[in-house]
């Protein structure tokens, strides 16, 4: 064999080992890549949840079809010490996320933890105890039976998951009011205490960069003004941190895989994340509201203080409105029966006026000690 030829056939032989090495190197960081995002995905609680039960099997075809067109999720945030976030939990956030799939404009919906509704077994109680006593399954059948929704999916997380990745994406700007600033600074010291994460107290009202424990006490306030405030306060936060995320690079969005996962639960599947990474920078957040529209507020017995739905079919008309654009939607038969029992037992049948954003640290707060009924006004 000639000189050239050996020295060609070394050559040949050196760019084979080169090449099978670059090869085996992009495989193996696809395997542990791969093996990484597993790792992250397992973390996920899977509360015990049968989708086949929380179906609402009381909503005609055409309705069904108008909410194929949009993606419906169930958003619970919950007010557990740990990092519990199923059964005997109580939702103090109950948010419904409608997600056109055509244009990914994004609708939040908060509903009011105290409204009076239909728990399930017949039983009226505040809404926020259908997570405590059933966990997501009872919460998403009790939104669908009561609001003529079909959600199936359902995305559960606690404060220090909030006040987490608030952090990893590098606070938020918001304008802390004189009578927020009142309250703000407890529920800071109660934040830290619960989470166990690290924070500063506040030194006085106007505009702040707000770290994720005092976004969290944010979102909490209430004492000041009502829980009407309180959830255009938990819609902004949520604003602020979506359009952060929406510009966020990609280690900072692997960050917050890593350390939020195990501090929520959902029933979504791989796939499901794989189609909201694809279509993210196309999400937009639209309108927000709050449910129900027009109501009153009063103490009914042992069961407290509650907001009652004047009446359960106009408001559920308005949500249907607003989330699909229907127009002409008749509400069904559940729905007419829970507001016939709701109108019953609080003696508010008559719509009332309509209420739409509401100024945050600017309404009305309750002082009823006595435990009598007492109507509130529904003009903003």
């Amino acid at each position: 064999m000639s000189e050239d030829k050996v020295v060609k056939k070394k050559k040949s032989k050196i760019v084979f080992f080169i090449v099978m090495a670059i090869a085996e190197v992009i495989v193996l960081g696809v395997i542990f890549s791969y093996a990484y995002v597993l790792k992250q995905y397992a973390k996920i609680q899977r509360p015990e949840y049968n989708q086949e039960q929380v179906i609402n099997t009381d909503l005609s075809e055409k309705k069904l079809a108008e909410m194929r067109g949009y993606r419906n999720i169930a958003i619970f945030g919950v007010d557990s010490r740990d990092s519990s976030v199923g059964k005997g939990n109580r939702s103090d956030v109950i948010i419904i996320c409608s997600i056109d799939q055509v244009t990914k404009e994004i609708k939040l919906v908060s509903v009011y933890r105290d409204t009076y509704l239909n728990i399930g077994s017949n039983s009226y109680q505040k809404c926020n105890h259908a997570y405590s006593y059933g966990g997501p399954a009872q919460a998403v059948k009790m939104l669908n039976d009561n609001l003529d929704l079909n959600i199936t999916d359902y995305i559960t997380f606690n404060w220090k998951a909030v006040a987490t990745a608030i952090n990893i994406l590098g606070g938020v700007d918001v304008e802390i009011t004189k009578p927020e600033f009142k309250y703000i600074n407890s529920y800071i010291t109660e934040t830290v205490k619960g989470t166990g994460i690290g924070s500063v107290q506040l030194k006085a009202p106007g505009m702040h960069h707000l770290d994720g424990v005092q976004a969290v006490a944010y979102a909490r306030l209430r004492y000041m003004d009502t829980d009407y405030q309180r959830t255009e306060r938990q819609r902004l936060i949520i604003e602020l941190a979506f359009e952060k995320a929406k510009k966020a690079d990609l280690k900072t969005l692997n960050d917050l895989l890593g350390n939020m996962l195990s501090m929520v639960a959902t029933n979504l599947t791989w796939q499901d994340g794989l189609d909201v990474i694809n279509d993210f920078g196309r999400y937009k957040l639209g309108e927000t509201e709050g449910f129900p529209v027009s109501f009153e507020d009063m103490r009914l017995g042992t069961k407290g203080f509650i907001v009652v739905p004047t009446n359960l079919e106009s408001n559920v008309l308005q949500l249907h409105k607003f989330l699909f654009g229907d127009e002409d939607y008749a509400v069904s038969s559940k729905v007419k029966k829970y507001g016939e029992k709701i109108s019953s037992d609080t003696g508010y049948y008559k719509e009332g006026d309509s209420v739409k954003r509401v100024k945050t640290s600017g309404g009305y707060k309750s002082d009823d000690k006595d435990g009598e009924t007492r109507k509130r006004s529904t003009t903003e």
